[in-house]
């Protein structure tokens, strides 16, 4: 199924196409964090992957909420930077490596992941504002600040001393 099923006329169109895109997306997330945290051999990392999944399924509860609220069935589309993301990670754990260089794969694959989430999110939330959906939103707004979060507390892990021991 093409990403731009139809003809997109209007911003509000375009709008509907990312609200699906980001749900495939997060919904193709739940499905990956689980094997993340599995495969985290540093306790503080596997704690935030498995603190991203609960916020993820939020995340994913939030777009169903904005789906309802606009008439927008989100399903049906499958994100294929997500798939190309998620493959691409679990590619780079199935190699032969130490613990401490597959934690920092891991935050390497995790932050890809969160910029992508980062920048589909921010320009939802910047359409419903141009819309005039202000719940929407608030609700992306929300999402944005959570995705923003994670990939800090990734960045601190990174640099605080994950990548040191992976040298």
């Amino acid at each position: 199924m093409s990403f731009f099923e139809g003809k997109l006329n209007t911003l509000e169109d375009l709008f509907a196409e990312q609200l699906k895109d980001l749900y495939s997306a997060e919904t193709q997330l739940v499905k990956a964090l689980p094997m993340m945290a599995q495969e985290a051999r540093d306790p503080r990392l596997r704690q935030a992957f498995e603190t991203h999944l609960q916020e993820t399924q939020n995340q994913v509860a939030r777009l169903e909420q904005i789906g309802r609220g606009l008439n927008v069935d989100l399903g049906g589309h499958t994100c294929k930077a997500m798939q190309g993301l998620v493959a691409e990670g679990k590619e780079t754990l199935s190699e032969n490596a130490t613990d401490e260089v597959k934690d920092a794969a891991l935050i390497a694959a995790s932050q890809r992941i969160e910029h992508y989430e980062i920048s589909g999110y921010g320009t939802a939330r910047h359409f419903a504002e141009r819309l005039g959906h202000t719940e929407a939103a608030s609700l992306l707004s929300q999402t944005l600040q959570e995705e923003q979060l994670t990939d800090t507390k990734l960045n601190d892990l990174a640099k605080g001393y994950i990548n040191q021991r992976a040298m």
